[in-house]
Parts: structure tokens; C-alpha cells; sequence
């Protein structure tokens, strides 16, 4: 934390403080002098004369915010600082029931919670709340105090009071005066249902990626869960049935009946419409719905979490940060939305894993706003592109992430993100990166590079690729893992589905699935297939026509630029998965576009179509790039593609 404070962080402790005025015991007009703790965000804002002027990183209690005596928890509402303990002590010095005891904290590891520094006890002001019997927050030792647990600032891990560092309790004491006052602030998101308790959680949507890796991880840490999905219903997605099953997880018909007595909550996407039989079954009985944010802003809370988040590459950092702390020994759990193949290689479906740490690596989604809920340890933001949304409203979203980061944040050195830069940790291929990529060298199918000392190898193509390590390397570094003991987890990266992924080759064709499906990752997609083809043909299905209507300029002028003279372009039709979108337009109108800018793009009719087309159309040294999202099938025709091929009689490249 930096002061001056993060601009969105300062706003929101005036709207805080502004919204607390209306609370019992408060001020009757804005205080002068006065601490606003966040516990949302995990933060104390200093505001005078109602300007923010300084901020640091908090932690207040784990078990939550409450006033009653025994709860270990931390009391909200007004106080007002009683007593200024420690002024002249020196730094580390330990005290025991508001007395220094002589002894000092040198940094040594310790397990015992020791209050350190300096003392700054808090007498509440709100009457059953913070103050009387049971509920007083003097009688109950509540304090703002220095910690030796200062690698946990930024989480909820105290026992009722507000620790900082003790160098900031430091800068606070000098700041602070007996009578200022301090308001706790409760955090905004409502209770959910305990998701490890005797309730069932029932995830409608559970074929879903995201949903699928929320179920599973909530599963694996103890947690009752069952799930419906209408593709489920359809007989589709066989073998993902069976593994979901395979953990405990109940498959149920999408009809209403997964809504029973037992049932603590429903949890739905986005994607996941009122008129699902089990949102109305439901709403019915009154039951809590749960947007899967809100459940992965839980998870991400009670975790030492790392959340990425960007227009591209998410899933890619986030899987390599999971192999890196995996490699080095740290036990970490994983929710995204690739499946990674060593956690296929286990029977699951690869998108999740409970590991015995406290160490969360999760994926902060953009496209439907919920990055904004997280509450993450390090916050990774890689880049800032058009894809879902306009690249100003995803920027307030990064701006918002960055306020809520607990305890640092790795930002892409990209010129885009350098309004998020301010104390973060920088990555990428510039001089003025922390975590800079040097001696770089791409190869067809790996790369090499260097950071300061330390040589890389990375068995992934693609430049892109490159930059993806430097932030999961940059993301491990704030955690603790030593920049040697990266290189040898990130030489055994296997990927992840979907991403630049080979099926196969035949008759000297290569067949690549990809999950590209916005500019920028075609692009990387496209540059990457031309390290170790002689000619590509790029196949594309859009994924979703309100998608497709927001990028279409964009799809246009990139596959125009990309693609050269030899290459070919195949379009299928935009995928609809069904819902209320407005199909107004086809993938020929943007094919009709691409090849009047002079590439040579064909429209496909059909899969049967594309599959006969591409077999009579591919010659030796080709490689074949189905990119698309969305749409599950897709891997299947790549392979249905690679089969063809297999028969098909080569026509020998042009002389």
C-alpha cells in the first residue's frame, strides 16, 4: 500500500465513511480526523479534513466481523481511540495485556500471535454493538497493533484485532491522537451459506467450466454438492458426468427436482437464465441464489489467493503459476477454466484441485464483470485489450481489482496497464520490467529465455508464451518462491487443453486446437502456427453473436493481417448455445469482408463440409488451426479433421 492511497481505494473509504454517519453512535458531521478499516478490502485508510491521506494493509479477525465476547472476531461500527501505548518504545517491542514485557521480536519465525510496537486501544461507541455487556470492545482487548505475522497482512487471519505492519503501525501512531475516531467498516457481500457445512450446494450449469471447476474444488474440501446441466440432460458430455460423479458430485435432471430440503443454496452462472426450472424451482422456496462470483469471492477470501486476470492468457498464467508453486513443493489448489493435462492425467477433469496449502490460484474473469468481487492475496492483471467489453470499462475493473489486492499486485508492462503500475510488480520484455524476459529464442514447438540469472526453457511455443511466464514467475516471486527454483517446474509445463494443443499429424499435416476467440489470441495463435508451417489453414468458429457483433471490425482487420497470400481461411457459422441473442448476421457477411481485403476465406456451410474440404485442400508441411470458444465439439472436429486427412489422398505442395 502506497501513500497516497489508491485513488478507487480512497473513494471508497469517503463512501464508506459517509454511509457509517447513518449508523447508531456516529459523529453528528464528518469527522476531522478519522480511520476508516475496510475489512472488504483489507485496508485502513487515514482521511483528514475529509481528504485521504494515507493507507495501509490490515488484517482484521478471521472468524469474521462481530462484537460478541469470545467470537474472536472483529467488532464493527464507531470507536474512538482511547490510549496511544508504546510511544517510546522501540520497534518489535512485545506486549502482554497492554504492558511491555521486555522482550523484543527480532523477525524470527514464531507461531504465537504476539502484539507488537506500538498500542492504539479502542473504546466502540454503539451500544450493543461495540460497547456493554458482552459486546464491549475496551473490556475485550481490542486494539490496532503491530504483528510478527507480518507475511499475512492483507487476509483475515487476527483473533479480533487490527494488525498492521509495524512499520505502519508506526506511521499510524504518528498520525493518530487519543479521541480520533475509527470506523470499522463490515464487508459488503452478503453471508453466504457455509459451503463445507451439512447443506448442499446445487449448481445449475454444471457442464460449464467455470461452474464445473467451482463444484469440484468445493467438493474436494468437504463440501455437499450436486449439479444439472442440459447438455447432462441430452446425453452429452459423458465422460465429464462420470468424473464429476466420481467425486462425489450428484447429476440430477435440469427439471427443478436438485431443489429439495436439503438444499442450502443454488449456484448459477452468468450464462444461466431466470427461466432454468431450478432458478424458478428455486425461487419458489425461497432459497438463496448464488451468483459462482459470489461463491469464488468466498474461497478467494479464505485463501493466501492469486488472481489473474487480463483479456488474454488467463488460463495459461494461472495453470503455470499452479506448476511452478506445485513444483517447488508449496501444495497449491487450482479453479480455472483450462483443463490441465497432469490433473487429466489423475482421472479429473483438470480445470481444479484442492491442495493441503492455503494457496489459491484462480482466474478473475472480465467478460461478465465478477473480477471486481475478488478480494485476492497478489492480484495479476497481464494485459488490456477490446474483447467482451470496451477497454475503458475493463480498466475501471483492474483499477478496482488493484484496490483490492491484500497484499501486492503484477502488472504487465504494457504501456496500456501503466495506470495500475504504482507499486506493483512489473513483468514482460521492456527495460523498465522487474521481471524481465531476455536472450529470448523461439523455436517451433519450445522457447528459451533468461530472467537476471536464471535460464529458462520453456516447452510451449509462441512469444506470447514467453510473456505468460514472466508473470507467473513475477506472481510466484511474491509468494516466496525462489526465482531458481522456477526454471525446472516451467521446463515440465505441459499446457493446458485447448491452448495451441497438437491432435496429431498425418501424411505431413500437423492439426492444432486452439481456444482463441478474440484478436489478439488469434493473432498469437496464427504467428505461432507460422514458426513451424509453411502455409496455414485457419479455421474459425465465432463464438456467440453478441460477441461476434462487438469484435467483428476486429476479427475482420486481424485475420486480413495475419493471414498471408498462401494461407486460407475457413469460417464456420457463429456458434449459439440458445438463450435470447438476436441472430441477426452470418459468419459469410465477415467472410464476405476478409476476402474482399485480399486473404482467401471461404465460408463453411457445414462441419461435414469443412472436414471434406480441408482433406482435399491440405498438402505436406500445412498445419491445420481450429480456433473457437465455447463450443465443446470443437475438439472433436479437429480430430475428425486429422482423421480425414489420414485418408485422404496429398496433393503435393506447389513448386
Amino acid at each position: 500500500m502506497t501513500v497516497p492511497p489508491d485513488p478507487s481505494l480512497a473513494a471508497r473509504a469517503l463512501e464508506l465513511a459517509r454511509a457509517g454517519l447513518a449508523r447508531p453512535g456516529a459523529p453528528e458531521q464528518f469527522p476531522e480526523r478519522l480511520l476508516v478499516v475496510d475489512a472488504e478490502r483489507q485496508a485502513a485508510v487515514w482521511l483528514e479534513s475529509g481528504m485521504p491521506v494515507a493507507a495501509w494493509p490490515v488484517s482484521t479477525a478471521q472468524a469474521g466481523i462481530g462484537g460478541e465476547e469470545g467470537s474472536y472476531r472483529t467488532p464493527p461500527g464507531w470507536h474512538r481511540i482511547e490510549a496511544r501505548l508504546g510511544g517510546d518504545a522501540p520497534p518489535g517491542t512485545v506486549f502482554v495485556s497492554r504492558e511491555p514485557t521486555g522482550e523484543s521480536w527480532g523477525g524470527e519465525p514464531r507461531d504465537e500471535d504476539l502484539i507488537l510496537t506500538r498500542i492504539l486501544t479502542l473504546d466502540g461507541l454503539e451500544d450493543g454493538v461495540n460497547r456493554g455487556e458482552g459486546r464491549d470492545s475496551l473490556a475485550r482487548y481490542i486494539y490496532l497493533h503491530g504483528t510478527n505475522h507480518e507475511t499475512l497482512i492483507g487476509r483475515p487471519v487476527s483473533h479480533g484485532c487490527v494488525r498492521l505492519s509495524n512499520d505502519a503501525v508506526c506511521q499510524l501512531f504518528a498520525r493518530a491522537r487519543e479521541g480520533d475516531l475509527v470506523l470499522v467498516a463490515a464487508p459488503e457481500t452478503r453471508t453466504l451459506p457455509d459451503p463445507g457445512g451439512a447443506g448442499r450446494f446445487h449448481y445449475a450449469g454444471l457442464a460449464g467450466s467455470g461452474m464445473s471447476a467451482l463444484a469440484q474444488f468445493q467438493a474436494m474440501t468437504g463440501g455437499k454438492v450436486s449439479g444439472s446441466d442440459r447438455a447432462f440432460d441430452r446425453g452429452e458430455r459423458g465422460a465429464l458426468r462420470a468424473q464429476l460423479q466420481s467425486l462425489g458430485i450428484a447429476v440430477l435432471p435440469q427439471d427443478g427436482s436438485g431443489i429439495g430440503p436439503d438444499c442450502a443454496a443454488l449456484v448459477v452462472s452468468t450464462a444461466v437464465e431466470d427461466t432454468v426450472a431450478d432458478v424458478a424451482a428455486a425461487k419458489a422456496q425461497g432459497m438463496p441464489i448464488v451468483h459462482r462470483s459470489e461463491l469464488l469471492a468466498h474461497f478467494v477470501a479464505q485463501c493466501r489467493s492469486i488472481a489473474v486476470t487480463g483479456t488474454s492468457g488467463k488460463s495459461t498464467v494461472a495453470a503455470m503459476i499452479f506448476a511452478i508453486l506445485r513444483g517447488a513443493g508449496r501444495d497449491p489448489s487450482i479453479i480455472t477454466g483450462g483443463d490441465l493435462p497432469e490433473l487429466m492425467a489423475q482421472g479429473l477433469p483438470g480445470n481444479a484441485l484442492a491442495g493441503p496449502s492455503d494457496l489459491l490460484v484462480v482466474e478473475a474473469d472480465e467478460s461478465d464483470g465478477s473480477l471486481v468481487r475478488y478480494a485476492p492475496a497478489v492480484g495479476v492483471i497481464l494485459n488490456l485489450q477490446r474483447d467482451h467489453k470496451e477497454t475503458a470499462e475493463v480498466a475501471a475493473m483492474f483499477a478496482t481489482l488493484r484496490a483490492r489486492a491484500r497484499e501486492a499486485l503484477v502488472v504487465g508492462d504494457f504501456e496500456a496497464l501503466d495506470p495500475f503500475a504504482g507499486g506493483a510488480l512489473r513483468f514482460g520484455l521492456s527495460a523498465r520490467a522487474d521481471v524481465r524476459g531476455e536472450a529470448v529464442e523461439l523455436g517451433p514447438d519450445s522457447s528459451r529465455f533468461r530472467v537476471a540469472d536464471t535460464g529458462f526453457e520453456l516447452p510451449v511455443p509462441g512469444a506470447h508464451n514467453v510473456v505468460n511466464a514472466l508473470a507467473a514467475i513475477a506472481a510466484c516471486r511474491l509468494v516466496g518462491v525462489r526465482i531458481e527454483e522456477m526454471a525446472s517446474p516451467l521446463a515440465k509445463f505441459s499446457g493446458i487443453g485447448r491452448r495451441f494443443q497438437t491432435v496429431g499429424k498425418a501424411r505431413g499435416v500437423e492439426v492444432i486446437d486452439d481456444f482463441a476467440h478474440n484478436a489478439e489470441k488469434i493473432a498469437a495463435a496464427i504467428r505461432t502456427a507460422k514458426l513451424r508451417a509453411r502455409r496455414v489453414l485457419a479455421i474459425y468458429q465465432p463464438h456467440g453473436y453478441g460477441p461476434t457483433r462487438f469484435l467483428r471490425r476486429d476479427f475482420v482487420t486481424t485475420f486480413a493481417r495475419e493471414l498471408a497470400a498462401e494461407d486460407r481461411l475457413f469460417m464456420l457459422e457463429v456458434f449459439y448455445a440458445g438463450g435470447t441473442a438476436i441472430r441477426d448476421f452470418s459468419a459469410a457477411d465477415l467472410v464476405a469482408e476478409i476476402d474482399a481485403l485480399g486473404t482467401q476465406a471461404e465460408f463453411a456451410p457445414s462441419r461435414e463440409w469443412l472436414v471434406a474440404r480441408i482433406a482435399q485442400e491440405a498438402r505436406p508441411g500445412d498445419l491445420v488451426l481450429v480456433m473457437g470458444a465455447r463450443d465443446p465439439s470443437l475438439s472433436e472436429l479437429a480430430r475428425a479433421i486429422l482423421a480425414a486427412i489420414e485418408t485422404a489422398e496429398m496433393t503435393a505442395p506447389a513448386k
